[in-house]
Formats: structure tokens, C-alpha cells, sequence
């Protein structure tokens, strides 16, 4: 289970350094007024909300306004995304980072609407807004919870390079009560690791195709 991205501290400094970001199939931009209908039409799911710690259900209009809104404030403290797709610019669902209070740890969230579920999409917004946060924020490391009734959200952590750390509960608005969650998490120094490993395998994979690490 994710944070939606509504109720992160608004403590933040604007930086230049948050730009867009863009992927093979994917763009990561600002939401706008023009994303309402889509953002509504995609958010104001139980199945969705149910996955997430503070999106309501029903989401309304409103709702989808106020996502505007604080998107216009993103810095290096927190940030939320529209996720589109590259080929059309549609808004198929959001990614973003921060504390839920001051101070607090900096947690990720993410989700997909339904109808664009299961093609990968997660994983490929995550790993960018991941690296985007280590490339140009100060932050040390990422925290994530996934209700464990989840496991497609536990695969996108773990192929973003995030570690088990233990079980807990968490309030979901979305499923009316607790629910219990794992705790994901990831460092700078892992990540950096991760990046350093992955550029090595592709170097070999062009050199010496037959004797590439095998994943």
C-alpha cells in the first residue's frame, strides 16, 4: 500500500532540477487542468483506492483539482507526477515522494489506473521517479508499504532495487480501516550500487555478448 500523494507535508523548496522526466513508452510531468476528466475517471476506483494509504473513495472532481494544485509546489522535498503516455500524452496515473509530516521519513507512492494495469508501467515510472530523486534531490533514502494482499505492487518495488524490511499496519482510506502492509526500503548507497552493477552488465552484454551476466 502507497501513499496517493494528496497528504504529504507541503514543506518544500521549488528546484529547476525537477524537470520532466521521460522514459521509453512513458512521460513524467506536471498534472494539469485539462487531466481532470482522466484523473477522476481513473482514480475514483475502490479497487485502486483500496491498494493506497490516503486516496479516498470516491474521489471527485475536487480531489482531482487539489492534486493540481499541490503538484504546482513540487521542489526536492516532495514532488507528485502525472504518469502519460509518450505516444498520446494521456494521463494514465501518478508517482511522487515525501514526508507525511516534517522530518519524517520520505516515502514513495504510485498507482496506475485499471485499464492500463498489468503492461509494466509501474515499474518503468517508479524506477525513473527513483532515480530522478537520487540524481537531483539530497534525499538518503526511500521508504514504500504494499498491503500484502499485493503482490504485483511488492514486484514493481523489488525490480526498483527496494528491500524487505518488516510487516506493520496502516490506515487505508480507501479499505475503510487497517490493513496490514510490508515495508519496503531503499538507500542512496544501494541504489548507486544497483546503477554501478547495471551499467557494468550492459557494457559487457556490448562487448562480449556471449559472456554477458545473464538476468
Amino acid at each position: 500500500m502507497v501513499a496517493d500523494l494528496e497528504e504529504f507535508s507541503d514543506e518544500s523548496s521549488h528546484d529547476a532540477a525537477l524537470l520532466p522526466q521521460e522514459t521509453a513508452r512513458l512521460k513524467l510531468d506536471l498534472p494539469r487542468k485539462d487531466d481532470l476528466a482522466d484523473i477522476v475517471f481513473l482514480a475514483n476506483n475502490r479497487r485502486v483506492a483500496a491498494m493506497l494509504a490516503t486516496m479516498p473513495h470516491p474521489f471527485t472532481l475536487e480531489d482531482a483539482r487539489r492534486m493540481v494544485a499541490r503538484a504546482e509546489n513540487n521542489g526536492t522535498e516532495r514532488a507528485t507526477f502525472a504518469v502519460r503516455l509518450k505516444s498520446t500524452g494521456r494521463f494514465i496515473g501518478s508517482v511522487g515522494f515525501g514526508s507525511f509530516e516534517a522530518g519524517g521519513p520520505v516515502q514513495i507512492g504510485y498507482w496506475i489506473g485499471e485499464p492500463f494495469q498489468g503492461q509494466g508501467y509501474a515499474t518503468e515510472a517508479v524506477q525513473t521517479l527513483v532515480d530522478h530523486v537520487f540524481e537531483a534531490t539530497p534525499i538518503a533514502r526511500l521508504d514504500a508499504n504494499v498491503r500484502v494482499i499485493n503482490p504485483p505492487s511488492r514486484r514493481v518495488l523489488v525490480k526498483s532495487g527496494f528491500q524487505y524490511r518488516d510487516q506493520s499496519m496502516l490506515v487505508s482510506k480507501g479499505a475503510g480501516g487497517s490493513v496490514p502492509v510490508e515495508r519496503f526500503c531503499l538507500d542512496r548507497g544501494t541504489w548507486d550500487a544497483l546503477k554501478r552493477w547495471g551499467a557494468r552488465n550492459r557494457l559487457a552484454r556490448s562487448r562480449f555478448p556471449a559472456l554477458a551476466i545473464r538476468e
